[in-house]
């Protein structure tokens, strides 16, 4: 377990100055600002948020550029975290993992987290930290790595990038892990979280070539609504008891 995070570590820190060009162009922003949407609506607006594996800080700015208060970030990589501060002008991010948040209960009212569940060694941990720092009424969020047929194949093709040195960012050997729809609610609620929802987000996926890229973009609300287990990821969201 030790060794995986070392590695996303490690992977992380080689890609950070290049990690925000991924979402900076056309592709990358859009399928990036689809998610930010998806996440965004299940959260208050106006509050105090924890954005969990922040990387350089695009959901927090995308919080704060929309009613946001405060934005706190938490991320493994160092070398990410330097970005954040850099590139995106963010002052409270802080060096960390999942299963333990180092911030006194009760101390926001929002946490989202997105693409970064996967890698979580311990995913009951971090929701129990994540509900133990919500105040009572708080919010959670996240978008992850959701198994479908499509991404059932895909750790072995990021085995194989690794191999070939494939210097895409999130390709290789993590042990990522991806959630039905069922799993994940499972987690959410033994760790206390009421009303809790999944959806299906994301069948245009970044990583695709652009003409396949925009051919499957006409068809993403078409499949999110009527075949959502052929989307990529997976949106859940619950609320801490007031």
């Amino acid at each position: 377990m030790k060794e995986n995070l070392e590695k996303v570590q490690e992977h992380y820190d080689h890609v950070a100055e290049v990690y925000d060009s991924r979402y900076g162009g056309d592709v990358g922003e859009r399928y990036h600002g689809h998610i930010r949407e998806q996440v965004m609506c299940c959260l208050p607006k106006g509050g105090d948020l924890l954005d969990i594996g922040c990387g350089t800080g695009l959901f927090m700015n995308y919080y704060l550029s929309h009613g946001g208060g405060r934005a706190v970030g938490l991320d493994l990589s160092p070398a990410m975290l330097r970005e954040g501060r850099s590139r995106n002008r963010l002052d409270h991010l802080i060096t960390g993992t999942a299963d333990y948040l180092p911030f006194r209960d009760n101390s926001f009212d929002a946490v989202s987290s997105i693409l970064a569940f996967s890698y979580v060694q311990d995913p009951a941990a971090m929701l129990d930290e994540v509900y133990r720092v919500l105040r009572p009424g708080g919010r959670v969020a996240i978008c992850t790595l959701g198994h479908n047929l499509f991404t059932a194949a895909l750790p072995a093709v990021y085995k194989i990038g690794e191999k070939v040195h494939w210097g895409r960012v999130g390709v290789g050997d993590f042990d990522e892990h991806y959630y039905s729809d069922e799993e994940i609610c499972a987690l959410f609620t033994a760790a206390g979280f009421t009303g809790v929802e999944t959806r299906r987000c994301s069948f245009a996926h970044v990583n695709l070539a652009k003409p396949i890229f925009e051919f499957t973009r006409r068809f993403e609300p078409f499949v999110e609504r009527r075949v959502p287990y052929l989307a990529f990821n997976l949106c859940a969201s619950g609320k801490k008891e007031e």
